[in-house]
């Protein structure tokens, strides 16, 4: 499992209100920009953090998602990408994304280079290209990984995907495998690691060039031997990706494997294509009226091609259909070539990325061509960052005018299966290109509207590979404190409701609530306690502890296999004050998949002794707003514990979670005494109170950043803060003290 500790320091330090300056990685620029205010590095740093938020399996250590963790890790091929606001693995787009990464890297590493993206340039490819390599079984290729319409009849965070697709019995997702009769799909993966190959060339070990070359050609015989996508078509892929023809995929494979290993004969291959491929309608003509896309590769073919051979018959081919866009009358003000009405923007940043390809290697010595090609580009990539009659980003995360609400069910986060609830998505899907507007420019930010408001990967694939040229043609500035922590909202806590309150007792609502969405989670041990103020009790000569505690409905016992909730006796916490415990041993007596899963009730009566009159409900701690509340209401006065560990609410005597950051671990009593917290160690005490807490993460984060605002260190102040005893105080001590307030290290 992969532990998030990212930005923790930093997210105290801004809401303790650090505005320190830290050095920002930049290259050089040019400021001949038809925007000049868009920073073509930072949305490129954005783009493939999306990828990272699409990542399926186990995670590896450098993906920086707070909000992702290891999901579906039970499928037969780990890695690879969700498609989109789903959780299918869908091969043939997942292909042509990858292809299209590696072709922007292949063409404008530097730029890459210079704006300090290569590492997670690398790593996001590779992501992609193992998993294609995995699914390369010798006799058979995995082709997909999920059942698409089993998949869309649940709407929630992928984390959770075998409890949301199965309830209590955890669902198994099936996948698919092919030889013949699936060429497109098969076609693109061999482009995509041969692509991969190119582009990864002094990137990665030789070994690993060997192995995806290796892949991709036996990929490619399934694909070229007797091609047809007759059983493509017809499973289940057929309902979300249909392959429209396979001969294009055939063709821009073999030219990638023709640039990747130097083989003749793949070239020829690419020509014995050419005559299949797809004509105008009523014409002899070669089709030039489309856009470079998931499921019409040849564009890029003939790209490809006019390089490979020189010819230029397939160059003139390519500026047709550069021209063809360049005076197209449906384009939108500002620009953007309108292809089709879903998902406009990945046809439009990909027609700009094989214009500006076309530019810097077919007629670089054009200048008319160059002008023209030029503008296209441009305005394709400009318009999606907001240089647009809108004045609108069309990528998430990227400024203040970017969308909240694309549709994406793990960055939604809603815990029961509700496209609506909660309103806002939870999580930023920082870099994500959206589909984009309608033809007539208008553009609402709606979570249901997957036309215009979807994202998936294949969306960013041009996206990205022209965001290389723009980086190389005019450089930018990365954040290097992206990505910042997101505000946390209480992931854990109690909803309840006085059903009744009389002389003799109260009767209680008590519904124990799970909303985790960082990530979304099952946690077990987990309790809650419900604080009474018993002295009328005392006074009526009764011993506190005869209170007669009734359970009237405990749902967790209606769950098989489930763990009933346990209910403790009365018991002591301080003077006059008394408590009851419910703990939940189990995890899944609540799991954020449903309306009737993220929530778990136990209804307790809580009786005088021997029956009689006196009970006052008024002055109990917990009690306070429940008299009146006609619904069950969250209340931080029912606190909330992991194995004991108050991690939500407010005790009686005022202590909160903030407070219980122990140095050692916890001596807790169950009967007669509350839980008491050991005092702290000295490392870690940056602000000399003799406590390890998040005012000290905060000291230290400070002092990193080099606030002017804070006092110096002390001598022992500086050595408490050399957490890691390195003879430095830099970012790793900020990581150990974080991990250590987490509760995911137990000693400093």
């Amino acid at each position: 499992m992969k532990h998030r500790i990212l930005g923790a320091a930093t997210a105290l330090a801004i809401a303790a209100g650090v505005t320190a300056s830290l050095p920002t990685e930049t290259v050089s620029t040019e400021t001949a920009s038809a925007a000049s205010d868009i920073n073509y590095a930072r949305a490129l740093q954005l783009s493939l953090y999306f990828y990272e938020c699409q990542q399926a399996g186990e995670l590896p250590d450098w993906n920086r998602v707070e909000w992702r963790d290891d999901a579906t890790t039970e499928d037969c091929i780990n890695g690879g990408w969700y498609d989109a606001g789903d959780h299918v693995k869908f091969n043939l787009p997942m292909a042509y994304t990858a292809s299209m990464l590696a072709w922007g890297l292949y063409q404008y590493p530097d730029g890459v280079e210079a704006c300090g993206e290569m590492t997670n340039y690398v790593n996001n490819l590779t992501w992609a290209l193992d998993y294609f390599a995995g699914c390369d079984l010798g006799d058979e290729v995995v082709f997909q990984m999920g059942n698409g319409q089993e998949d869309h009849t649940w709407w929630g965070p992928v984390e959770l995907y075998e409890y949301g697709m199965g309830e209590n019995s955890p669902y198994t997702r099936p996948y698919y495998t092919a030889t013949t009769g699936h060429s497109a799909v098969l076609g693109g993966m061999a482009a995509a690691l041969a692509a991969g190959a190119a582009a990864l060339e002094g990137r990665v070990d030789d070994a690993v060039i060997d192995n995806y070359i290796a892949h991709a050609e036996n990929i490619f015989k399934f694909a070229s031997t007797d091609p047809s996508n007759e059983e493509y078509n017809n499973s289940d892929a057929s309902g979300f990706y249909r392959a429209s023809h396979f001969y294009d995929e055939l063709f821009y494979a073999a030219n990638w494997l023709y640039i990747a290993t130097g083989n003749e004969e793949y070239l020829d291959l690419a020509a014995s294509y050419i005559p299949n491929l797809d004509k105008e309608l009523g014409s002899s003509e070669m089709k030039y009226s489309w856009s470079h896309c998931w499921d019409d590769v040849m564009q890029g073919g003939m790209l490809l091609y006019a390089q490979n051979t020189g010819d230029s018959t397939y160059a003139n081919h390519v500026a047709k259909h550069l021209d063809y866009w360049y005076n197209n009358e449906s384009k939108l003000e500002g620009g953007l070539c309108y292809v089709g009405t879903w998902g406009c923007l990945r046809y439009a940043t990909t027609i700009g990325f094989i214009s500006a390809v076309a530019c810097d290697t077919l007629f670089q010595d054009d200048a008319a061509k160059l002008e023209k090609y030029t503008e296209l580009y441009e305005a394709q990539i400009n318009y999606s960052l907001g240089d647009n009659p809108a004045g609108r980003s069309y990528v998430v995360g990227y400024d203040e005018t970017s969308p909240q609400n694309p549709h994406h069910r793990t960055a939604h986060c809603s815990w029961n299966n509700a496209l609506e609830n909660p309103t806002t998505n939870r999580h930023i899907l920082y870099g994500a290109l959206v589909g984009g507007p309608n033809q007539d420019g208008s553009y609402e930010d709606d979570r249901g509207n997957y036309i215009n408001n979807e994202v998936a990967t294949d969306y960013n694939a041009g996206f990205t590979a022209l965001l290389c040229k723009m980086v190389d043609k005019y450089g930018g500035e990365t954040d290097p404190t992206f990505p910042q922590p997101e505000v946390r909202t209480p992931e854990f806590f109690v909803e309840a409701m006085a059903k009744e309150s009389s002389g003799s007792g109260v009767t209680l609502s008590l519904k124990f609530t799970n909303v985790t969405a960082w990530p979304a989670r099952i946690e077990d041990n987990m309790s809650y306690r419900y604080f009474m103020d018993l002295s009328e009790i005392v006074a009526a000569g009764q011993n506190p502890t005869d209170v007669v505690v009734r359970c009237d409905r405990d749902q967790s016992a209606m769950y098989s296999g489930v763990t009933p909730a346990q209910i403790s006796p009365i018991t002591h916490y301080k003077d006059d004050i008394y408590y009851i415990e419910v703990t939940y041993p189990d995890g899944r007596a609540t799991i954020p998949i449903s309306e009737g899963r993220y929530q778990c009730e136990t209804m307790l009566a809580l009786v005088f002794p021997n029956y009689g009159t006196g009970w006052d409900s008024s002055n109990d701690y917990s009690f306070e707003g429940l008299g009146d509340a006609e619904d069950n209401v969250q209340t931080d006065k029912i606190p909330v514990y992991q194995n004991g560990v108050l991690i939500y609410g407010t005790e009686p005597d005022g202590t909160t979670a903030g407070d219980l950051i122990p140095s050692e671990p916890q001596e807790t009593t169950t009967t007669t005494e509350s839980t008491t917290i050991q005092p702290a160690g000295l490392r870690g005490d940056v602000n000399s109170d003799n406590a390890v807490t998040i005012a000290d993460l905060v000291r230290l984060a400070r002092y990193i950043c080099q606030d002017e605002t804070i006092e110096a260190l002390t001598a022992q102040e500086t050595e408490n803060a050399d957490i890691t005893s390195d003879d430095k105080i830099d970012a790793d001590d900020i990581t150990l003290l974080s991990q250590y307030l987490a509760n995911m290290v137990d000693t400093l």
